[in-house]
């Protein structure tokens, strides 16, 4: 097929989300320049080729946030097509907070990153983020990721 043809065909894209558990908060940050402008998500980006969504939740955190993790496990899949016209195969993975200091590392993406309690979350959120389900049983359950 010609790239410019309009039968190239469109396949979803791999993302991969990262909630991020530090004594009982979440970490989220207010998005823009991207879908979902506005809205409050956790750390995350593309799954790069023949990376592990571990390897790929720690690298999208720390170059957004400058934070280590730790503790990562498996949350839950979805099939994204809210934000038309990107469609993404979301992986959301649960990780446990490690070390570091908390910076906006790309003002382009993020207005700001901020520690939520789970009974007092931001509004609106990212549509993956509503997808989760917030529970203490979240920071200690679940399964490693690889």
């Amino acid at each position: 097929m010609i790239k410019n043809s309009p039968q190239v065909k469109k396949i979803p894209l791999v993302g991969v989300g990262v909630m991020i558990f530090k004594e009982n908060k979440i970490l989220l940050g207010k998005r823009k320049g991207s879908h979902g402008e506005g809205e409050y998500a956790s750390p995350g980006g593309h799954l790069e080729y023949m990376e592990t969504i571990e390897d790929c939740a720690k690298r999208e955190t720390f170059e957004e946030t400058g934070i280590e993790i730790k503790n990562i496990r498996f949350q839950f899949v979805a099939n994204v097509r809210k934000y038309k016209p990107k469609h993404y195969l979301h992986i959301g993975v649960i990780a446990n907070y490690k070390s570091g200091k908390v910076q906006r590392k790309e003002p382009e993406k993020c207005e700001g990153w901020n520690w939520y309690s789970l009974e007092n979350l931001p509004s609106p959120l990212f549509k993956m983020t509503k997808k989760r389900k917030f529970s203490q049983e979240l920071c200690s359950k679940g399964r490693t990721v690889s």
